[in-house]
């Protein structure tokens, strides 16, 4: 990416505390991302100019406009001195279809809102599948998943020099942190993470990188770990891909554990230092 777009900007600041002293503070960078599809407009999005190509793969399979990562032939990034563009390459029939799921939705999505751009409440996609129900999520313990929770930290590369970006991280059954997806928003950072899990070369220098590359093991053995709230576009990205829970450093919104509830996905907040709050337990297969 060209200079203008690095996920973090240095800035001299004057720290009155510090007798006047000059210091550098590191500042997130909130970009404008244009998510096309053959060249079509689909949305735009403000995120942090960063792992793009996996953004633009995860974002396609979570809302639901893509139906496998191989449909993604290709994603090509550009950029200019006031935006980057991400076009995802898909074949004619993909793209027809993805024409029919537009219903005149235009995304123009903040850092804090995923729903921005949704001309009626009719539009909202509350309908959504139910999640499988795996024996193996029930049986994690808490000691995994607050393991899992001191371990992020250490993670989130962004964070750790400007203190605004969210992560969003795949944790295994025994809380190892496998992948890492960091945005100055929360359900970009998951879209990123998402696009890692699914197509692990995925990468800002890599034109071509989404082709020929084997798939891991999907999201059947773990789960989700959240830097913030559960909002309700986050457990709504977890169920259209079949993620059957989603744990989160701060608590949920009602809307989320309502679709929580209704999708059979295991939902839980406030994870911190020894605490944990269960806001849905699905039923045992």
């Amino acid at each position: 990416m060209s200079g203008s777009t690095r996920p973090v900007r240095r800035h001299q600041i004057i720290d009155g505390r510090a007798c006047a002293t000059e210091l550098v503070d590191a500042i997130a960078v909130e970009w404008p991302v244009a998510i096309c599809f053959n060249g079509m407009p689909h949305a735009v999005m403000l995120a942090t100019p960063q792992d793009l190509q996996p953004f633009a793969l995860g974002f396609a399979l979570s809302e639901g406009l893509l139906a496998t990562p191989e449909e993604c032939l290709d994603v090509v990034l550009t950029s200019t001195s006031q935006a980057c563009r991400a076009d995802i390459r898909v074949a004619e029939a993909t793209l027809a279809r993805i024409r029919m799921k537009r219903q005149r939705r235009t995304l123009a999505g903040a850092s804090g809102c995923g729903l921005c751009g949704v001309e009626s409440l009719d539009m909202l996609d509350l309908d959504l599948p139910t999640v499988t129900q795996r024996p193996a999520l029930a049986s994690i313990t808490p000691d995994a998943i607050l393991r899992a929770v001191a371990a992020l930290p250490a993670r989130q590369a962004l964070n750790s020099l400007n203190g605004a970006t969210h992560a969003a991280a795949w944790v295994s059954l025994s809380g190892e942190v496998l992948q890492v997806g960091e945005d100055v928003g929360r359900h970009n950072a998951l879209d990123k993470m998402i696009g890692q899990r699914v197509r692990p070369a995925v990468s800002d220098d890599v034109s071509d990188a989404v082709s020929d590359v084997a798939l891991e093991s999907g999201f059947d053995a773990g789960f989700v770990l959240m830097s913030s709230r559960a909002s309700f576009e986050l457990v709504s990205k977890c169920v259209r891909l079949d993620i059957g829970m989603l744990v989160a450093i701060s608590a949920p919104t009602t809307l989320a554990i309502d679709i929580a509830q209704r999708s059979g996905l295991r939902l839980m907040g406030w994870a911190r230092q020894n605490q944990l709050v269960e806001y849905t337990s699905p039923a045992p297969a």
